[in-house]
């Protein structure tokens, strides 16, 4: 009998199989990368957004506590509007220097025009009219926000306004309007600093919240509609910033650790828990999840970065010969990357559709 995974991963293919772009040569022999469009009905506009919070001093610097966000939502028309870059110039220069220290097996600065990564998010595009719900997304440990861009893309494609928020000081480089702040991870945080990572985004997520009637698409969003999801320490401050905040109506945690504080028992609301099979934490992982009351899910024949856009970056970067099978393998998996994305996007977008309704 043809199991249920079988299906749904035949199902899922026939419509991501064109999803991948192929590596194609640059000059100079560089790979030129992109990223997978969203399979949605809708285009997608994008906005980015710099806020302060006057109240919280940053505790990586010192001074006022900025934030970058980036604002993704359902657009009325794009025609005659340019798609937005995955990083900023400055941006990609940092990134080409810090992604091989922040993950290990990443090519080296000049092996790859990071500036020419494209995303489907159109600047400055009208909105769809309508109130629509709100997601809000941490970026894991030592990444910025522009890696959570392919999930959220296609979430904003299906009529969801997605807000992308950056930690300034963990990750890996941020652009502000007061300059580039880049990451204080050199390897894996000590207690302290990871202490200290999640307390602070935390309190990001929070003033987030605080702040989304401040947002340029305030009018779009459906203040009794949010959602919160987040991937490794971002999936930990998503679930532990939700505890007692009754805005937030549905979490879904990629692979975070949740035993940094005591456990979230009673937590209220629903709970997507969803992690790889190939991740070296999964011990811990399923330890800290225990007993709680949520859904759980699996994503089979990946690895920890397979739900960012690492999934399909990586990829590429192992066909371009760029990157070793072992550091695909540690990064993402050994899966199909165009099955699992699709996995993820359906999974994802399932639970939000159901409890954000």
């Amino acid at each position: 009998m043809t199991s249920r995974r079988t299906l749904l991963k035949g199902t899922l293919f026939g419509g991501a199989a064109a999803l991948l772009p192929t590596a194609a040569s640059a000059s100079g022999g560089r790979p030129i990368l992109g990223l997978p469009g969203p399979t949605g009905p809708y285009p997608v506009g994008l906005r980015t957004v710099h806020l302060t919070d006057p109240a919280r001093t940053d505790p990586w610097v010192g001074g006022v506590r900025e934030l970058m966000l980036t604002v993704l939502y359902p657009a009325r028309s794009v025609r005659g509007l340019s798609r937005a870059p995955q990083l900023t110039p400055a941006e990609a220069e940092v990134f080409a220097e810090y992604a091989p220290r922040v993950r290990p097996g990443l090519p080296g600065p000049g092996a790859v025009d990071w500036g020419e990564v494209l995303t489907h998010g159109h600047l400055g595009a009208p909105p769809l009219p309508g109130r629509r719900p709100v997601l809000v997304y941490s970026p894991g440990g030592g990444d910025s926000r522009t890696l959570g861009t392919t999930l959220a893309e296609d979430l904003a494609s299906h009529g969801r306004v997605v807000v992308l928020v950056d930690h300034p000081g963990d990750a890996s480089q941020v652009e502000l309007p007061t300059g580039m702040r880049t990451t204080v991870l050199t390897g894996p945080p000590d207690p302290v600093t990871f202490r200290t990572m999640t307390d602070t985004r935390i309190a990001d997520l929070r003033s987030v919240l605080d702040r989304l009637g401040d947002l340029p698409l305030a009018p779009f969003m459906d203040s009794r509609r949010i959602g919160l999801y987040g991937h490794s320490a971002g999936g930990t401050a998503a679930v532990y910033a939700a505890r007692r905040d009754r805005r937030v109506g549905a979490v879904a945690n990629l692979e975070g650790y949740l035993d940094l504080y005591p456990a979230p028992v009673g937590f209220g609301r629903p709970l997507l828990l969803f992690r790889t099979d190939g991740f070296e934490g999964a011990a811990r992982i399923e330890s800290s999840w225990a007993g709680l009351p949520g859904r759980r899910a699996l994503l089979g024949s990946a690895n920890h970065w397979a739900f960012t856009d690492y999934g399909s970056l990586v990829a590429r970067l192992r066909t371009a010969g760029l990157v070793t099978a072992t550091t695909r393998a540690a990064l993402i998996g050994t899966g199909d990357p165009v099955a699992t994305l699709a996995e993820t996007r359906t999974r994802m977008g399932t639970f939000f559709a159901r409890h954000l309704s």
